[in-house]
């Protein structure tokens, strides 16, 4: 499915304003779309007033260079911000941190990695080089093995990092780093007790399995509903064919959902994440599966939920304070301030926000 032309739009307006001007071709090759879908975005960004276009190039109406330094921030000092490309959960932790950054008078340099294992080193080592003073960094890690090979690297690194919505494995040679994240357990368990608040029992859980999320999401799901006393019937299955990282899986873990619920009878289920929820309340409505009077559906993320047909209830990581928190931390580590010294792990706690998508069971 296509990446929502708002979410692209985002995705051009941060960029250009992290670097203050961006050339149009740059942009398109980033996002992997064509020049002419990014001249259209850019024009309707400039009528909005958010962008100013030159001749193939486009720029910010706010450079970087007019933010008011606060004091004790240097001219000219600058971060390097990286994260997975078309990636648009963290549209906003980029936007949370920016604020956070552009306040104390520091330059984002934004670099987007692509879809390949250990894509983020030789970037991390470009903006290093170039003068990157601090890191804030959300690396892919579609795997366990793409984690263990970023280690080593990550350890290594002798300016101050933090790591957003990642959390190095226990006793990993990258755990001494700061990072901040999401309570994805307590997401998780917001979502299993609004069903069962409202009468269902049998549950099926679709997540992907190609990021530290999913698979965080996976744990929790699982756990929550086998130990909670009012669950009778869960299964866990992937929310797409494609968002796994191979496998193995079992039969039922690659079924199709709307033929898993009819086999178990299950009243409900939790998709990560939106854009795959949304396509599967698509698939139910085209075979005669309502939402919410047959089933009820969850979805986690709430980047888009909101837009669908009927609009989903959703589970929101706190997306926009995970970047600020990230940046407040760093610029913390910048400082040298008293009491920063200490590693940190931060945890915030997502919300639930409750829309057309869940009701009382029928059945």
């Amino acid at each position: 499915m296509r990446e929502p032309v708002d979410l692209r739009r985002q995705r051009i307006l941060a960029a250009v304003q992290a670097r203050g001007a961006a050339r149009v071709r740059d942009l398109a090759e980033e996002l992997q779309v064509s020049v002419v879908t990014v001249r259209r975005d850019v024009e309707e960004l400039t009528r909005a007033g958010r962008l100013r276009r030159g001749h193939g190039v486009v720029r910010s109406t706010l450079p970087a260079e007019e933010v008011p330094a606060r004091a004790g921030a240097a001219p000219g000092d600058r971060v390097a911000v990286v994260v997975p490309e078309r990636h648009s959960y963290l549209t906003e932790t980029l936007h949370g941190a920016r604020t956070v950054l552009e306040e104390a008078g520091l330059r984002i340099a934004l670099h987007i990695a692509p879809q390949v294992p250990g894509a983020e080193r030789p970037l991390v080592e470009r903006a290093l080089a170039d003068g990157a003073r601090g890191l804030l960094l959300a690396p892919r890690w579609r795997s366990r093995a793409d984690e263990e090979a970023d280690e080593g690297w990550l350890a290594e690194l002798t300016v101050p990092t933090v790591l957003m919505e990642r959390r190095p494995r226990r006793g990993s040679a990258a755990q001494a780093l700061d990072s901040v994240c999401s309570d994805h357990w307590y997401g998780a368990h917001l979502a299993v007790e609004h069903l069962v608040g409202l009468g269902h029992r049998r549950l099926v859980f679709a997540t992907r399995d190609d990021s530290p999320t999913a698979r965080s999401l996976r744990t929790a799901f699982t756990g929550i509903a086998g130990e909670h006393p009012l669950v009778e019937w869960w299964a866990w299955a992937l929310s797409a064919p494609e968002a796994g990282a191979g496998g193995p899986y079992a039969a039922d873990e690659t079924a199709q959902l709307p033929a898993l619920l009819r086999e178990v009878g299950a009243t409900a289920m939790v998709l990560h994440g939106d854009v795959d929820a949304l396509m599967i309340v698509q698939r139910l409505a085209d075979e005669g599966v309502r939402v919410p009077q047959d089933c009820s559906v969850v979805a986690y993320d709430d980047v888009v939920a909101g837009l669908g047909a009927p609009p989903l209830t959703a589970v929101s990581p706190p997306k926009a304070e995970v970047g600020r928190v990230a940046a407040e931390l760093l610029l913390q580590r910048l400082s040298g301030a008293p009491g920063g010294r200490s590693v940190r792990r931060v945890e915030l706690l997502p919300r639930l926000t409750v829309r057309g998508s869940t009701g009382t069971p029928t059945v």
